[in-house]
């Protein structure tokens, strides 16, 4: 007989999200071993694989996909029946799961979230950082509640709300020969050495791709956490940097730095909110997806 609980169904959808068995148990709060023995006893309980291991993590089989659409919808009925339950207790209670990409995390998230934070105290939001194009598959899904991603990329069906607005630029020293230029396309930046971010970041992986498609490679020196220690970096003269205007500015007002705007259509990175339907969210994830569009 299938037998699977709540805590069953919710560790299964954090595996399949994280890719990982590991970071699966970690976000659903269990011991590796209690989170794979459980996971065992699902696949034994049903008499099917639920997952493909291999050397990169795991991924869902046909069946394991079939479970976690339930999976899915079983654990936002929970999140729902919380909400409403809340009520009666004279608190809030929930968690928002939100995908952003790297200029949205670094930048325009931190205020708007503490701010949320601080008036919701009973509700918890979890964050994972992904590419803009990643994160239209994911909310579609149903794998996160919101995303928050650049207005160039097609969000199909899903509903969209302004949210900030950016852009790429050159970062360089500000005697660099290239801070004289008004605009500079991307693929020039490429005859030079570059200082970016980690390899991991979406951001990264973004430039990286636009770098496939110049036909050039990124000549990536150092990579490196975060946008400051890049940009440290870059007043060093180590190399040149591709930023979001938003953190270049911030840094230029206490290093030596200079900006030059990419003349490239798709450095224009003005970031959207995406859900699947905003009526159907339950009133605490309206109320944050309020607090991020004031």
């Amino acid at each position: 007989m299938m037998r699977f609980d709540l805590t069953d169904l919710g560790l299964f959808r954090h595996v399949v999200e994280a890719g990982s068995i590991t970071h699966g148990a970690a976000r659903a709060n269990l011991a590796l071993a209690a989170a794979s023995t459980r996971i065992r006893l699902m696949e034994e309980s049903l008499g099917a694989a639920l997952l493909t291991r291999g050397r990169q993590g795991v991924s869902p089989t046909p069946a394991g996909r079939a479970l976690l659409v339930h999976a899915r919808d079983v654990m936002a009925g929970v999140e729902r029946l919380r909400e409403e339950m809340s009520a009666f207790s004279g608190g809030a209670f929930g968690q928002i799961r939100v995908l952003a990409n790297t200029n949205a995390l670094t930048e325009f998230l931190p205020e708007a979230l503490s701010a949320f934070l601080a008036t919701h105290p009973g509700i918890g939001v979890e964050i994972d950082e992904r590419t803009s194009e990643e994160i239209v598959g994911l909310v579609a899904e149903g794998a996160a509640d919101l995303g928050i991603l650049s207005g160039t990329v097609d969000t199909g069906s899903l509903q969209t709300f302004p949210f900030r607005e950016d852009r790429f630029v050159l970062v360089a020293a500000r005697d660099h020969p290239l801070t004289a230029r008004a605009t500079i396309p991307f693929a020039e930046v490429l005859d030079h050495d570059l200082v970016g971010l980690d390899r991991r970041s979406a951001i990264s992986r973004f430039l990286v791709a636009q770098a496939v498609r110049a036909g050039r490679p990124m000549r990536l020196r150092v990579q490196l956490r975060d946008f400051e220690a890049v940009c440290r970096l870059v007043e060093a003269r180590v190399g040149l940097a591709i930023l979001p205007e938003s953190a270049a500015a911030r840094a230029a007002q206490g290093l030596a730095l200079a900006v030059v705007p990419l003349a490239d259509p798709w450095a224009r990175r003005d970031l959207t909110l995406c859900l699947r339907d905003f009526d159907g969210l339950p009133a605490f994830i309206q109320a944050f997806v309020a607090q991020l569009r004031s």
